[in-house]
């Protein structure tokens, strides 16, 4: 038993310093220039798929086939609630937001530069919101599916099986997690992928919420044994809370540290969302595919 304990460590470790040499070019264009934006948004399009390239050259070096990376679509069902499940967060976390006065509903500035950049200016602003989320929700989720599918090929296509078959669902979910939170410390200590509020309490924020959807990110894919389904998580949560919920949200003057990735609520409604899912984590030992269960660990 100790041989493939001591394989997978080795995979493990080959993936993450893989990832780490990628990320460092990218995590030096970004600083250099101290904005995320920066390169037309291409540095960041760069990082985000550095764990994928890590995992296609680890399986190369490894002699895996890509195919091991778990393609298959599987069952429509866990696609559908991949989709839905942070929407269903992020709007639990706004709406208390917004009835609490911590941010106001709605941005009337936003909703104006929407209408005048769809053409929608004689509409109600109702309705300009109501289009714009039906666009947002199904147009957008193509570009944001491009870049969190990078990310998830190395996270939840090669990490997370590797370490579930010597490791239990909760400390996969947890390791997973603060790698995939650290992973993103460089960006938001050194450039501006923050929400303007100090940096520990930034930092601590996003850490407890991408901690907390680890666990669910790593039910769905174990579950499912489709990386689709965390491709489509990630798509989902950024395109939701990045292009809809936190733009619509007006300032009330403390908005900052309540609102988006950094500030105290999606946390919050993310830690109850991953004990949800966490009572449920003897489901994963039984994958609800037609291919061979995953070896877990006793």
């Amino acid at each position: 038993m100790e041989q493939p304990v001591n394989d997978s460590r080795k995979a493990i470790a080959l993936f993450l310093l893989i990832t780490l040499a990628f990320s460092s070019v990218y995590y030096f264009l970004v600083i250099h220039t101290g904005k995320l934006g920066s390169g037309f948004g291409l540095y960041v399009s760069g990082l985000m798929w550095s764990p994928a390239l890590s995992a296609f050259i680890t399986c190369k070096i490894l002699k895996r086939k890509i195919s091991s990376l778990a393609w298959g679509w599987n069952k429509p069902k866990y696609q559908l609630w991949a989709y839905l499940v942070p929407l269903i967060y992020a709007l639990v976390a706004y709406l208390i937001i917004w009835i609490t006065g911590k941010g106001g509903f709605y941005n009337t500035e936003f909703v104006t530069q929407v209408a005048k950049s769809f053409g929608w200016a004689g509409l109600p602003n109702g309705v300009v919101i109501l289009l714009y989320f039906i666009f947002t929700g199904v147009i957008g989720m193509a570009g944001s599916l491009a870049t969190g599918l990078g990310e998830e090929i190395g996270w939840r296509g090669f990490l997370v099986p590797e370490l579930f078959k010597n490791n239990s669902y909760t400390k996969t979910s947890l390791i997973v997690g603060f790698i995939w939170a650290f992973w993103h410390f460089p960006i938001l200590i050194f450039a501006d992928y923050n929400s303007g509020t100090p940096a520990w309490y930034g930092l601590t924020c996003f850490t407890v919420m991408v901690v907390s959807i680890s666990f669910v990110f790593t039910w769905f894919r174990l579950k499912s044994g489709s990386l689709w389904t965390a491709a489509i998580l990630h798509a989902s949560h950024n395109l939701f809370i990045q292009n809809f919920f936190t733009p619509l949200t007006k300032d009330t003057g403390q908005t900052k540290y309540f609102v988006d990735e950094f500030g105290a609520v999606l946390p919050i409604v993310c830690l109850i969302t991953a004990i949800y899912f966490w009572t449920r984590r003897g489901e994963v030992n039984q994958p609800d595919i037609e291919e061979a269960p995953l070896q877990v660990a006793a």
